[in-house]
């Protein structure tokens, strides 16, 4: 049987910038993305802490170093510059493949600098 895995997240990193005008995406600091293995235009789920959004879209890779994430197009309704979001990879997989993995856990700071990597 195939399972939904938890593959990676980035906790409580803080929503930069928001922009309307645009197709809809949430982009992210390069140094993030391969910090959490997220792959530019995978999916990805965002939950906003603030406001208790949930929502699918998928990730632009953002300039290195910068800690943006910005959430543009339809997305830009569903949070704030401020707001708090854990941004959530899943992995589908077989039991025996996925053995006993654990999801990569990357821990940002107020200007979403990664603090710790837990994996």
């Amino acid at each position: 049987m195939m399972r939904i895995y938890c593959k990676s997240k980035i906790h409580k990193a803080r929503i930069t910038d928001v922009e309307l005008d645009y197709d809809g995406s949430a982009e992210i600091d390069t140094d993030l993305m391969e910090a959490a293995d997220i792959a530019p235009w995978e999916q990805v789920q965002v939950v906003n802490l603030e406001n208790g959004e949930r929502f699918w879209t998928y990730a632009i890779p953002g300039e290195r170093g910068t800690g943006k994430i910005a959430l543009k197009g339809p997305a830009a309704r569903r949070g704030m510059p401020g707001d708090r979001v854990i941004i959530i990879t899943y992995a589908m997989a077989q039991e025996d493949e996925w053995g006993d993995r654990k999801p990569i856990t990357v821990l940002v700071d107020e200007q979403n600098r990664i603090k710790e990597i837990k994996k």
